[in-house]
């Protein structure tokens, strides 16, 4: 019972921060400078961190295989190389540190992906191109989940907010609603929304 206590408090104490911890993402809230800033961070996972040094390693055995051996460039080594490349790309890890929404009054909205190498790209959409933010249900063949993209004038493909992580709907929604706010946008609320922990599997 106490450890219940201790941990309901806890996750009291980070929603009234603006800050919530679920499963590998952690959302944050804070308004600096008159900006309204969004963020999401992203735990590092150390399986695709093995693996990709595995992919690298199998790719540089290949190689070194070909340079090594006293025969000549056979088919055989030429299907080991390309393969050791397809491992090592499909395996190839861009850790990212977290993605953020910065809003900025009267300018617009810049997304952000900080990597943990320290490279950050950022994009600034202007505050005329942005029609509506969309809160999107996501299938595919193996996997159900959410996302939040912009719809923008005169583009034809919606512009995704988080574009390499996919929080849970439960830290979409308070962007979402901080965008609609921002936009002046009458977002309507569905049901799937207003209740993400029924929606989200």
């Amino acid at each position: 019972m106490p450890g219940r206590q201790q941990a309901a408090s806890e996750t009291m104490e980070q929603e009234r921060k603006g800050e919530v911890s679920i499963g590998m993402y952690t959302y944050n809230h804070n308004s600096d400078s008159g900006f309204d800033v969004h963020e999401i961070y992203v735990k590092r996972s150390r399986f695709r961190v093995l693996l990709s040094y595995i992919g690298m390693v199998f790719l540089l055995a290949s190689v070194c295989q070909l340079y090594l051996s006293k025969e000549g460039l056979s088919t055989g080594s030429v299907w080991s190389i390309a393969f050791g490349i397809l491992v090592a790309k499909c395996l190839q890890y861009k850790p990212v540190k977290k993605e953020s929404v910065v809003i900025m009054p009267t300018f617009g909205v810049q997304l952000e992906i900080h990597f943990w190498s320290g490279r950050v790209h950022r994009r600034f959409v202007p505050i005329g191109k942005i029609l509506k933010p969309l809160l999107n249900e996501c299938v595919t063949p193996v996997t159900c989940y959410w996302s939040l993209a912009l719809l923008l004038r005169d583009e034809e493909e919606l512009r995704l907010v988080f574009q390499k992580s996919h929080p849970p709907v439960k830290m979409l929604v308070p962007v979402w609603k901080a965008l609609c706010k921002f936009l002046n946008s009458g977002c309507q609320t569905s049901s799937a929304v207003s209740e993400p922990n029924r929606s989200e599997t």
